[in-house]
């Protein structure tokens, strides 16, 4: 009796170290997934976003500038 009980603790001590570990890749996978979706898709968008709207800045100041 005492050695089944031994035994079970040792089957939920590797089972919570499995639960940890899944923890582990689970936290681990949507970092990654995160990280590609920003480098791939909000990086370049919000980069490429200021570099229009800096564009489009010049061109007024230069509309503004020969008009006056």
């Amino acid at each position: 009796m005492h050695n089944n009980k031994q035994e079970i603790k040792r089957i939920m001590f590797e089972f919570d170290q499995y639960l940890g570990f899944l923890a582990f890749l689970t936290i681990l996978t949507i970092g990654f997934w995160l990280m590609i979706f920003l480098i791939t898709f909000v990086i370049p968008y919000w980069i490429g976003g200021s570099v229009i709207e800096r564009l489009n800045e010049i061109k007024e100041e230069k509309k503004a500038n020969h008009s006056a």
